[in-house]
Order: structure tokens, then sequence, then C-alpha cells
């Protein structure tokens, strides 16, 4: 089948007001800060069905639209979706996302792209909102449709957006991916990053130099996976070599492990130092060492692997008293799962990342963490808590400002009202959940303080990716859902 024939089937898939619009944005190149042309788009949109607009100092875009008949006087909603997308393309795929459309063809119940992201996260909710913008046959209360900009490498939009911009009490966000879901949380985050200063002494005579590597962990997403208990390489590394220095002499060399902030680090690697008469020692150590991590992690990390090897190189190491503080420091610092929710028991509340540790010029060792919660006085304690244990080891520490998380409310009327939405629809009730990541929501409360949110979308997979899709049929059950919200609002 064609390109051309696949195209004109989406336009024709009901209701063919969305999906006509879904296909349109397709066609419109929307990289993340490069979103000039789906802005033009929209406030054409705008002038075109004489909706009033407003557009802030960071390219955030609100339409306006009147309620309907009977709803003029209720509050307003605030619709909310992103306008940029994720551009990522197979190796074997010419595309220029600057200027190329995307070529979106159907699969069954899918809607997929030739070789690149799709662009459903976040189009298809761009899409819903100007299908309720457009139709007259809705009933709906005043509507405030916020277009962001800058989502996907970081909230950029949501981090700029105008404090006086919104006047809405309830906002539904349109950016999740699960069908029959309900979003009501998410964490906030803050990065903690210290840097330890550490003295250079000539390695003494007779000493052994060793080279440890710590490999073959899962690793994950330090959000989605920290409640999974997935070993952290650095920490695995730092017992042993912990271990080691309370029996015998030990000087560090160098260590490093993980790399990105957000991530579970999977591999480590350290050189050290020790006399030469008690290399039979440590490899008996190591043997146990390795048996008593395979006891622990058997069922989550199976193909790890401890690598200890001699090497004859000569290299200065760092002084014995910033070898013990190191380990110290790194043993003390706590990774994973802080608390879990009272309110959502399945939730993980408060989590901390030991991200990457890695070697710098000048003797200067960086450490990269990041604290995760869905309550800010929490989010703020776990940084704090790791700025003090760098503190003790006298390093110099410096925190980002973070982005706010935003803490589930069961009581919410809005949550009420897509429950009834739902139940009222398709006879059974939707999933209520919170999410250990980001979302603008977060950002959104911190500015105003009084909203009523949830956050709903279709179902979507590999998102992200070449591989992402959009449900057909669970397109269709979201749209019949934010309709039924509407009316009832």
């Amino acid at each position: 089948m064609c390109a051309k024939t696949d195209q004109e089937l989406m336009i024709n898939l009901q209701p063919q007001i969305l999906w006509s619009y879904f296909y349109k944005i397709t066609q419109i190149p929307r990289p993340s800060k490069k979103e000039g042309k789906i802005t033009e788009f929209l406030v054409g949109f705008a002038d075109n069905h004489q909706l009033d607009y407003t557009v802030d100092k960071t390219g955030n875009l609100l339409i306006r639209k009147s309620g309907t008949k009977g709803m003029e006087d209720h509050p307003t909603v605030i619709l909310q979706a992103h306008m940029d997308m994720v551009c990522e393309k197979n190796a074997d795929v010419v595309h220029n996302f600057d200027t190329d459309p995307i070529q979106s063809y159907i699969d069954g119940d899918w809607v997929k792209a030739k070789g690149t992201t799709l662009g459903a996260d976040n189009g298809i909710g761009v899409a819903m909102m100007l299908a309720v913008l457009e139709s007259n046959d809705i009933p709906h209360p005043p509507l405030e449709c916020l277009f962001t900009v800058d989502e996907e490498t970081g909230l950029g939009g949501a981090y700029g957006l105008d404090s006086n911009m919104l006047t809405g009490a309830y906002l539904i966000n349109l950016d999740s991916e699960d069908d029959g879901e309900i979003f009501i949380g998410c964490a906030g985050g803050i990065g903690t990053k210290a840097f330890y200063s550490y003295k250079e002494d000539k390695c003494p005579a007779g000493y052994l130099r060793f080279n440890i590597s710590v490999s073959g962990f899962s690793g994950g997403h330090s959000g989605g996976d920290i409640h999974l208990g997935k070993a952290n390489a650095i920490k695995v590394l730092n017992r042993y070599l912990w271990q080691v220095n309370q029996e015998v002499d030990m000087r560090l060399i160098s260590i490093s492990g993980g790399n990105l902030h957000n991530a579970i680090p999977r591999e480590a690697s350290a050189s050290f130092a020790i006399p030469q008469q008690e290399k039979e020692k440590i490899r008996v150590m190591l043997n146990v060492f390795i048996s008593s991590i395979e006891d622990e992690y058997s069922d989550i990390e199976p193909n790890f692997r401890i690598k200890l090897e001699s090497d004859s190189s000569e290299a200065s190491t760092i002084s014995k008293e910033d070898t013990v503080k190191i380990l110290n420091m790194l043993y003390a610092l706590p990774h994973g799962v802080i608390g879990m929710s009272r309110d959502m028991p399945d939730l993980v509340e408060t989590s901390t990342n030991l991200a990457s540790i890695k070697m710098l010029p000048n003797n200067q060792i960086e450490i990269n963490t990041s604290q995760r919660s869905s309550a800010e006085s929490l989010k703020v304690d776990i940084a704090a808590q790791i700025k003090s244990v760098f503190k003790l080891a006298g390093t110099e520490v410096k925190q980002t400002d973070g982005y706010p998380g935003w803490k589930p409310n069961l009581k919410s009327e809005l949550l009420k009202k897509a429950d009834i939405a739902y139940k009222n629809l398709f006879g059974i009730e939707p999933n209520k959940k919170a999410i250990h990541a980001g979302l603008e929501c977060g950002l959104f409360l911190s500015k105003y303080p009084h909203l009523d949110m949830i956050s709903i979308g279709p179902q979507m997979h590999g998102v992200h990716s070449p591989d992402e899709r959009l449900s057909i049929k669970s397109t269709q059950k979201s749209w019949e859902w934010l309709k039924e919200i509407l009316k009832n609002c």
C-alpha cells in the first residue's frame, strides 16, 4: 500500500476532525527549541476561527474559547499539550526533522511512522485540543488551551510559563500514554554534585597495582526503575574496596563509573595499590564478596561480572587520608528508595540515585547524584542529606534549582469527574496512578497552586524511538472520554 493511500486512510479515521488535525501536525517539522512552524500553524488556526490567543516570552501559546450555551459561567478548564517532539530515526533512513514531514501509515490498530518517531507524543494531544476548539457540538465550559514548547529537552516551556497567563481552575494534561489510566501525581527532582580535591602521593615501595571492574548490571531509569532494587555498580565496587581497606593498607589510584544523571550505573572500575604480600588475601576476599553479591541479586542481576587483574605499570596514588575519605563518603551515600507514599502504597515517594563518579584534571573527583520526590519538602530533605554527607567529606557541593513534584490528590474534584465519565462510557473504573518521574504538571502547580489537575491520553508504545506507535481504538476512547469530562465540568 502506497504512502498516499495510508495518509488518506488516516485522514478518514473516526473521529475525522481529530485524525485530520493529527495528520496535519505530522506534516509540520517541530523539533524541540524549533517550534516556529507549528506555532505559526496554531496562530493561523486561532485567527481563522476568530479565537483570542496569547504567546508568552518563552513561546508558549494560549488559545481561549468561550463556554457553550448554558456553561458560559462554569469554571474555566485548561487543556494542555506540548508542541515539540522527539526526533529519532533509524540509521538507514534519510530524514531531516527540520524540514521533512513525518511519513505516517496504518498497520492494523496502530498508526506508525516509516523509520522515524511518529510525534504522537504529544501531537495527538495537540490534535485533540484543536478538534475541541473547532467543534460546535461539544458541550464545554470556558476553555484555555495551552500549547507549551521545549518539553522534551528539559520542560523549558513549563519553566518559562508566564505566571499570569492562566485563569482556569482545572487542568487536563493530554500527555499520558496509557489507555484507561488517570495520572494524578509525579515526582519532582534535584541534582546534587560534589567535587572532591585530593592529594597525590608516590606509590610506596613494594606495593602492587590492581585494576578492578564491575560490569553486566542491568541499570535502568532512576525514576521508573528505582523501586526494582537493581544493583548500583558504583556502590558494589566501593563496598569491596572499602572492605579491602579495612584489612590491608590500600591506596586508591583512580575510580570511575556511571554516566547519565538519571540512570542507575551499570558499570564501574577502579585502580588501587596494596602491599605485594597481600595479593592473595584480596583475591580470597573477592571470591567471598562475589558470592555475597550473587546471593543478594541472583533474581535480578544474573549477568554481572567482577574482574580483578594485577598491573605492572607505575602510577601515583591518592593519599591514604583521601583514600579513606573517598571510600567512606561513597559508602555513606544512600542510594535507592527512601520512602513510599502513604496515600498510594505502590508509589515510590522519595529516592536518590548515586549516578556517576569520574576523575577530573587538577586532582579532582566529581560525584553526581539525583534526588526525586513527589513531596517538595521531602525532595529538599533528601537533597540536604546528600549534601551533608558530601560536606562531612570536605567536598565542594553544587545543587541544581530542580523541578517541583506533583503530589497526588485523591480528593480532587476533577479526578472524580474523570472517574465518573469513564465509568459512564465504558462500564469500568479507570486506574489512578502517579509516576516517579517528572511531568510539566509539577511546574504548573508551582506557579498556579490552586490548580486541580489530571493527566490522560491514548495508548502508545515505543515513544521516543522509531518504534513509536499510536492505538487507533484507544485514541477514539480517549476522545470520547475527554468530551464526557468537559460536558460534566
